[in-house]
């Protein structure tokens, strides 16, 4: 994706409420042993741009001064109740350094997975990106967790995530493999008037 950025001249909390009023959103682009620069952009730009999954989690071409440089967004401040981006910060990358990003994950399949379609089961992704660490040119847009032979007995892990050649994974805490999804079994419905019946008492046997 690629998106037009201008050098901002002025700095400091008033500018950047004046630079708002003009339908600009302030920026800064910082990284690859390059000085941090201080950019604008246009808002409804940016604004649609970030509604979108892959300006997120893809390396960016960001045209400033005519020049194109790769970058990654890295923060976004947003306007507590108003649809207004306050700031945005991007980081250059290049060729020879490693990026360490999250990455959304796609469930597919699941409809046609016989622990929905057989055995009635409830699904909910509990993990929805990974973090990832690889070169810039092999980060992937998204990774696809495919589920349609998902079973009520097995439970999928982040080591499950089939990862493109020179991706890593980076997962934190104790659990090195912890569970993308949870499934739920339907529950059994029981009769409540029959639940409270007596049960019939055994027949009486006849005197000789």
């Amino acid at each position: 994706m690629k998106f037009v950025a201008f050098e901002r001249a002025k700095q400091g909390t008033g500018a950047s409420r004046r630079l708002r009023i003009t339908g600009r959103a302030p920026g800064i682009v910082y990284g690859a042993g390059a000085e941090p620069k201080m950019i604008e952009l246009d808002h409804n730009a940016l604004w649609h741009a970030l509604k979108k999954e892959a300006f997120h989690s893809s390396i960016l071409d960001m045209e400033l001064d005519g020049q194109t440089t790769k970058v990654l967004l890295r923060d976004t401040q947003y306007h507590p109740f108003k649809q207004q981006v306050l700031h945005v910060d991007f980081q250059r990358v290049d060729d020879k350094t490693r990026v360490h990003l999250k990455v959304p994950l796609h469930y597919e399949g699941l409809e046609q997975s016989p622990a929905v379609k057989d055995e009635g089961c409830t699904v909910t992704p509990l993990i929805h990106e990974l973090d990832v660490m690889c070169m810039p040119s092999q980060l992937p847009e998204f990774l696809s967790v495919d589920l349609s032979q998902l079973t009520s007995k097995t439970a999928p892990g982040v080591q499950s995530v089939k990862l493109p050649h020179g991706v890593k994974a980076i997962v934190r805490g104790a659990n090195k493999n912890p569970a993308l999804i949870s499934i739920k079994l339907p529950e059994v419905v029981i009769d409540a008037a029959a639940a409270a019946a007596p049960a019939p008492a055994p027949a009486k046997k006849g005197k000789k």
